[in-house]
């Protein structure tokens, strides 16, 4: 893409148009960055990062990253944070645990933990919504009782699920079709409906319009306290949904299940608002900056870094992107 720009001579006299080539970069760094990693972790360890199996397992790996992140992104469209998203896994991930070793049945224990993903969002809605207070304050508060509904349920141990008598459940995330695992298609297919609802749809662009400006949104008619309400829902039913595969995936549940996937996703949603879309949240920037990450970490990894490098690659990812973001906010202003 080219802009062409014409300067007067110095005499008066115009001379003729220069082009400017526009690369862009302003929208999309992100992928330029993850070419430039790609490239330096190929020539670097090659035999380790070149291979089809490190492909597979970043994409296996992050796919519950993924889930968490397409579901955070619902109530920060709407200008709300949500703290509880990964409380709402781990408690999803022990209730499903829970039942099924109490032999409920697996629609019981799926259905019931998506059933508890919706009370707590409509939890989260009763403390932002109607007793306004801070999103932020509000779902912080909830993420430390859903640490104690977790640790109630669980008995503050891991409930485990037997390979063996559990085996059709567990087949749900780690069987592999065309050679990649399932969880990946479920974050695919989720990443496809979320950002068609918050592109094409009419409750997108009001997730978005309360997210701008909710003062507005409102005298235009739009019912601002329902869209947060929905979004907060939303957003922890998927994270429901992530923790279902997150037992599958993993056989297990502990009440510390998704503490690692709290900081991944607000990393990524966040970055990913200075992609594509800069400015606003988005899925499709959202999934570059998970492959950014991704790489970056598990290039790192692989070359004998530390393990602690995952948290300070991912803190630093997020500083970066609350820096950008802020960049690109006074920038259209």
């Amino acid at each position: 893409m080219t802009d062409v720009q014409t300067a007067p001579a110095p005499g008066g006299e115009e001379t003729k148009p220069r082009r400017r080539i526009n690369l862009g970069f302003d929208r999309f760094s992100g992928i330029y960055v993850w070419a430039v990693l790609v490239i330096i972790f190929s020539l670097w360890i090659p035999d380790l990062f070149l291979n089809w199996d490190n492909f597979k397992t970043i994409l296996t790996f992050q796919a519950i990253s993924t889930i968490v992140a397409l579901g955070l992104i619902v109530p920060v469209a709407a200008g709300a944070f949500d703290l509880t998203i990964a409380g709402t896994l781990t408690v999803s991930a022990v209730f499903t645990a829970w039942a099924l070793l109490d032999h409920r049945g697996v629609v019981f224990a799926c259905g019931g933990a998506l059933i508890v993903g919706v009370i707590i969002g409509l939890a989260n809605s009763l403390v932002v919504v109607k007793f306004k207070v801070d999103s932020f304050i509000g779902t912080l508060g909830m993420s430390s009782i859903l640490a104690a509904v977790a640790y109630m349920i669980s008995g503050g141990g891991q409930l485990v699920l037997p390979e063996a008598g559990y085996y059709p459940f567990l087949d749900f995330a780690r069987q592999e079709w065309f050679g990649i695992s399932a969880s990946v298609y479920y974050a695919g297919a989720l990443a496809l409906l979320i950002w068609w609802i918050l592109e094409y749809t009419p409750g997108g662009r009001y997730l978005y319009a309360v997210g701008g400006n909710p003062v507005a949104a409102r005298l235009a008619g739009v019912k601002v306290g329902r869209i947060i309400m929905l979004s907060f829902i939303a957003s922890a039913v998927v994270c429901s949904f992530a923790g279902i595969v997150y037992l599958a995936q993993n056989a297990n549940g502990a009440p510390d299940s998704g503490a690692n996937y709290l900081l991944p996703a607000f990393s990524a949603v966040f970055l990913g608002a200075t992609q594509i879309r800069p400015g606003r949240v988005n899925v499709l920037g959202t999934i570059v900056a998970i492959l950014l990450l991704a790489t970056g970490v598990t290039g790192l990894q692989l070359a004998g870094a530390p393990t602690y490098v995952t948290q300070l690659f991912n803190g630093a990812a997020l500083i970066i992107a609350m820096a950008l973001a802020a960049r690109t906010a006074r920038r259209r202003g």
